[in-house]
């Protein structure tokens, strides 16, 4: 374990063996810091938060904060953060609140650039990459592999389905559907996210059932029910596809993308 003299480490912290802190950290009484993991030059951790291993966290990032949330009177709520984690300069993670789930989640191996924002009680899969100043709203669900553009802002409650790639400058405001590209404001779907699932070594057949599923779902004006049955018919069955309606089938409140743009229907 190696701590700069500069830095300021509550006697209740916990760290693991070969965590470092580097200079003029503040790492508060209720925090939790893994194995390996690195604390960069003026980095703030405080609340009740648990850093797993080996994350990489770089200077001014900030987690652990109380919610941006008027409701919100002091009360014991969490971030929890996995392994693996990069987390650039200015990056913020706020912890949950007691109207939520009480607490922020973030899995393991994910990117998060410069000046990224995560709030209360979102839940944050593995190998997810957030760009530069990309922000989540609260409460907001993001599945594996999903990447997030530059200066994206997803809204309180929405969900990102997984291996979604979502361009820059783009204003979320519904479900975006697993396994696709979307980009614009307002929004639009562009078909499955063919470079993403080929590096993620999903097949070729499987590519093709889902751009298939898509027509079906987002190209044809029918009501949901008649277009998954449509989709079952005539789609050959897939684990993805599966997932594709199941995730169709089960819209957040803020509803899910259909017909290609965020201002239409579920």
């Amino acid at each position: 374990m190696e701590i700069h003299p500069t830095a300021i480490v509550s006697p209740g912290a916990r760290l693991a063996e070969g965590a470092v802190i580097h200079p003029y950290c503040v790492i508060g009484p209720h925090v939790s810091i893994g194995q390996g993991t690195v604390i960069g030059p003026h980095a703030v951790i405080d609340g009740w938060t648990t850093i797993g291993a080996r994350n990489q966290i770089h200077p001014f990032v900030s987690i652990g904060q109380p919610p941006q949330d008027t409701s919100y009177k002091g009360e014991e709520t969490h971030v929890v953060i996995g392994d693996d984690n990069t987390f650039k300069e200015g990056v913020t993670v706020h912890r949950g609140t007691p109207g939520g789930k009480t607490v922020t989640t973030i899995g393991n191996h994910n990117f998060f650039m410069a000046y990224a924002h995560v709030a209360h009680d979102c839940v944050v899969g593995n190998h997810v990459v957030m760009a530069n100043a990309a922000t989540l709203g609260g409460h907001v669900h993001v599945g594996d592999h999903a990447s997030l553009g530059g200066l994206s802002a997803v809204h309180q409650f929405a969900r990102i389905g997984v291996h979604v790639f979502i361009g820059g400058l783009s204003a979320i405001r519904k479900d975006v559907p697993p396994f696709m590209l979307a980009s614009g404001n307002p929004l639009q779907l562009y078909g499955p996210n063919v470079v993403g699932l080929r590096r993620a070594g999903i097949s070729r057949e499987v590519i093709q059932g889902l751009k298939k599923s898509y027509r079906i779902l987002f190209r044809t004006p029918m009501l949901l029910e008649d277009a998954i049955a449509k989709l079952r018919h005539e789609v050959k069955p897939a684990a993805e596809v599966d997932t594709l309606v199941q995730f169709m089938q089960n819209p957040s409140r803020r509803g899910v993308m259909r017909l290609g743009h965020d201002a239409s229907g579920a």
